[in-house]
């Protein structure tokens, strides 16, 4: 699993569908992940630090876990399903530890409002990642690339032996 941060909302360019961007620590990946209106609504009042008058959605569900001392460890996206991602809250109270099924654009919302990390596991960033930084990327592929080309075959076997015991 790879812990992310959240880099913003954005629009898509042809459907205006909001965004939610999602980077990690090297800002080299970055996951799009498009959600409905009220959650980037509900996103960017967590970025901005908005309170509302009364509770939201999200603020409730805060409230409910603050109230019943229940702690949000972690959220984690978990997988990719037909074009759908699917997250989950891991929820501590005392010593029993939940996994409660959730919209990753929920389960984001409210990490924001807890300061909670969000995971996100490797298969999905592999499957719907973007590339932040192509010359940082090129880069380390072009060293791959010599490293590999300077590769010779007594190389290894001075420094892994030959495989005998």
């Amino acid at each position: 699993m790879i812990e992310m941060k959240v880099a913003g909302i954005a629009l898509d360019a042809i459907t205006r569908s909001p965004i939610v961007l999602l980077k990690d620590s090297s800002d080299r990946r970055a996951l799009p992940i498009y959600i409905g209106q009220e959650q980037a609504r509900a996103i960017m009042g967590a970025l901005e630090n908005q309170k509302p008058p009364r509770p939201l959605t999200h603020d409730l569900i805060v409230n409910l876990l603050e109230t019943w001392n229940m702690t949000l460890e972690k959220v984690i996206i978990h997988s990719l399903q037909k074009d759908t991602f699917y997250a989950a809250l891991i929820v501590q109270q005392g010593d029993v530890k939940k996994e409660i099924d959730a919209r990753p654009s929920d389960a984001i919302a409210i990490a924001l409002r807890t300061n909670t990390p969000i995971w996100v596991m490797e298969e999905v960033i592999a499957d719907a990642s973007i590339p932040v930084d192509r010359d940082a990327d090129e880069a380390e592929q072009q060293a791959f690339r010599e490293f590999i080309s300077n590769l010779r075959p007594e190389d290894l076997i001075k420094r892994f032996g030959n495989g005998d015991s």
